[in-house]
């Protein structure tokens, strides 16, 4: 029988630290790890010493959960990365920013990394005019982003201007209005916005 729990508040959970997959919901005192800290299942609150290969496992697990990717894409990227010249970790980190999912939600257009997935796939976003449903998208320098006019009354961005009035976007990205945003540069995020330690996750891939 399967652990009874949120899967993506889960996530957080397993990694011991708030991942921040669910918007608003993990700035608030509901936000489970806030109510329970320790891993979910029946042995979850067992202190346990990981090998070095565990916390290894355990820091990619949560990279992956941040940006919403399946294994073999993170393999992908990392394989990309280490091929460039310069630092691995910051290459891995700059991919992953460049995806058009990732850039809807540092734009504020979604309320989490999930959401973000489901407005591309679901034909909410353009890039330069043009419709793209395909969340790994990768988006270059002055590619322009937007949501798609005839989407702007549905739900989903509800009270968006309202949402933006607080949301700090990055540096390599400028906001023209509530529905158009506009790639300026290569996404280089600092690594202390990153809650997993990249140099492990390195390690774990380099094995």
């Amino acid at each position: 029988m399967g652990i009874a729990f949120d899967h993506v508040c889960g996530r957080c959970r397993l990694a011991g630290e708030k991942l921040f997959l669910k918007g608003e919901k993990c700035f608030t005192p509901k936000c489970p790890i806030v109510q329970r800290p320790y891993a979910p299942g029946i042995h979850g609150q067992r202190r346990r010493s990981p090998s070095e290969y565990g916390a290894q496992l355990k820091q990619k697990q949560a990279l992956r959960a941040i940006y919403n990717i399946r294994e073999r894409q993170m393999q992908r990227y990392f394989d990309e990365a280490r091929a460039e010249r310069g630092v691995t970790a910051d290459a891995l980190i700059s991919r992953l920013e460049s995806r058009l999912d990732r850039i809807v939600f540092r734009l504020g257009f979604a309320q989490s990394q999930v959401h973000a997935r489901q407005l591309v796939h679901h034909g909410h976003i353009t890039v330069n005019g043009r419709r793209v449903d395909l969340p790994s998208y990768v988006v270059q320098v002055n590619d322009v982003i937007q949501i798609k006019e005839a989407k702007r009354a549905k739900a989903p961005f509800a009270n968006l201007a309202e949402r933006l009035s607080t949301k700090t976007i990055p540096a390599w990205l400028t906001r023209e209005d509530a529905w158009t945003g506009k790639v300026t540069a290569v996404p280089q995020p600092d690594p202390a916005e990153i809650p997993v330690d990249l140099r492990a996750v390195v390690e774990f891939y380099s094995r």
